[in-house]
């Protein structure tokens, strides 16, 4: 049986094994998950598992779909037959009416994990789940069977984007669905707030007081008849239905200056409200107010679907504390992550792809520096590690060796066609350096994970020369032959004016030197990946409003 996780840990594999083995009954506070919609929309990232075969916890080959396979037909099959008996006939019925489909088989997909991730809620947590108008009355349906529809908190509606120029018959979509769900009825909630309007705080907050302090005035009577609370105060004369507050009450807020008198006795007295200590408006369920991750923001880090770390950062305020327990089961480019580790909760990342632990490690470090710690587990941790990943799939195994350089993948960025054979020309990643006269500089890499040879080396020294690149680094899984260190050694120094100093160049790693932290000689590294904004992790934003 797991024991629960209470130190920030990043899993690499299918998240449906990883909830089942590493994940704790009821050990979690909070489940933030942003699974592949089934849009049909095409996306740039070849998500495989380690075997090789297209996952169901995610996207297969380039596209955001899904087809009805034999795994996921034994997905349902399992659904069916050990699930609990409503979770089954729910499952059952959407199979008579929807048809082995793509989207029977997301659904089916997403049913057995959150299954799991109703297990690991704690009886006070919550569940955000983050869709499109594509699925998310199907998914609503499949929540309400496992959670229960008294569960059921909100449909957040988020503004994403725009209106479109293309929606000619019909109304553009512009938003995206969060499903807000509770394991019961004693969850945690902390209201959030936004700042009142300029044209709001000159309706209503219409008075100062000698200080400056801007107010409005409220009522003072009762809202029934209190005949205890029927009294005189200063010569000012009660509602019929009498004061809302005792005498002693009354003399208090007199005290505190809370109390607004009328020039005339006839008047009656009121409450000053101070706009400086009211929490702002509530926050509704449409969010208009957080903008999407645009082309030339500072968070952007050219992931796909990469969502602005505001929109997580208001759900974990809401329904989390620090110190809380934070899940996100498709993590990605780490945003939720990141959310966690700024407001000063424990978070657990999971995701399939070498590339997305990559990236998030990247993010963690340029965001947060020394103060985030954290485990990975699921990643190699030595030599016949390596070998196993190498032969399950070259792919990921290319993706977690240029992690160990921080090199960005050829095309792992939006846009490209990553993990296609032969779109590469020779180069598997890429660092990019500053010269100390602010030129850039680029280092081309390489990974091989078997039989190489000498004319390996003589290729990337005509790849180097080709691209116009100052460096060239060949790793390699099999231990250099020294043929192949003579060619290395053959090419020469690359002199770096700006630096003063020179550097091989051509440089052979093997796993096991990178394993023992052995380190590319180049000038800085710079932009690598595109990096987050600096950030400190801090627990004052909590009582701060929402703007």
């Amino acid at each position: 049986m797991p024991t629960p996780i209470t130190a920030n840990t990043l899993f690499y594999g299918d998240n449906l094994d990883i909830l089942r083995d590493h994940i704790a009954d009821a050990s979690v506070d909070l489940v933030y998950l942003d699974p592949p919609f089934n849009s049909g929309r095409n996306f740039n990232v070849l998500f495989k598992d380690e075997k090789g075969a297209a996952s169901e916890s995610q996207i297969a080959a380039f596209e955001d779909t899904w087809h009805w396979t034999p795994a996921t037909a034994a997905t349902y099959h399992a659904l069916l037959m050990q699930s609990a008996p409503h979770v089954g006939t729910m499952i059952e019925a959407l199979y008579k009416i929807i048809k082995p489909s793509p989207m029977l088989a997301y659904l089916v997909m997403m049913a057995a994990r959150l299954v799991e991730l109703h297990r690991v809620l704690k009886p006070t947590g919550s569940l955000y789940l983050h869709c499109d108008p594509t699925a998310s009355h199907y998914l609503k349906l499949v929540l309400d069977t496992i959670f229960g529809p008294i569960n059921f908190r909100n449909e957040i509606i988020w503004k994403r984007t725009s209106s479109h120029n293309d929606a000619k018959r019909k109304f553009a979509d512009v938003d995206d669905v969060i499903l807000f769900y509770t394991k019961s009825d004693k969850y945690l909630f902390n209201a959030r707030y936004t700042s009142y309007s300029e044209e709001y705080i000159k309706s209503y907050y219409r008075y100062f007081d000698e200080k400056g302090r801007r107010f409005s005035i409220d009522n003072l009577r009762s809202p029934n008849p209190r005949p205890n609370l029927t009294y005189d105060y200063k010569g000012y004369k009660p509602h019929q239905n009498g004061w809302s507050v005792s005498q002693e009450k009354m003399a208090q807020l007199d005290a505190e200056g809370r109390l607004y008198f009328p020039t005339s006795l006839d008047g009656r007295i009121r409450l000053k409200r101070f706009l400086d200590e009211m929490p702002g408006v509530p926050i509704s369920n449409v969010w208009d107010d957080i903008q999407p991750v645009q082309a030339q923001a500072a968070e952007r880090l050219g992931y796909p679907t990469q969502k602005p770390q505001a929109l997580l950062e208001r759900i974990l305020a809401a329904s989390s504390n620090p110190g809380d327990v934070v899940l996100d089961p498709f993590a990605g480019c780490g945003t939720t992550v990141a959310a966690a580790q700024k407001l000063g909760r424990i978070w657990i990342g999971i995701d399939i792809t070498h590339l997305a632990i990559a990236l998030l490690k990247y993010r963690l470090k340029a965001q947060f520096g020394e103060a985030v710690t954290y485990k990975v587990k699921g990643e190699p941790e030595d030599h016949a590690g390596a070998v196993q990943l190498a032969s399950e799939d070259r792919y990921q195994f290319q993706w977690w060796a240029l992690s160990l350089i921080q090199a960005k993948p050829l095309g792992g960025q939006e846009g490209s066609k990553q993990g296609k054979k032969g779109s590469d020309q020779g180069i598997d990643g890429v660092i990019t350096f500053l010269e100390a006269n602010s030129s850039a500089g680029r280092v081309l890499v390489q990974v091989k994970s078997g039989h190489v040879k000498s004319s390996d080396i003589r290729d990337l020294v005509g790849t180097i020369e080709r691209e116009k690149a100052a460096i060239g680094v060949f790793i390699t899984l099999e231990p250099a032959t020294t043929p192949m260190r003579t060619e290395a050694a053959s090419a020469g120094m690359y002199h770096s004016a700006g630096w003063g100093k020179d550097y091989p160049r051509i440089q052979i790693l093997t796993i096991a030197e990178l394993l023992k932290r052995v380190e590319v000689k180049m000038p800085p590294q710079h932009g690598t990946f595109k990096q987050a904004p600096k950030t400190a992790t801090s627990d004052a934003a909590q009582g701060t409003l929402e703007l």
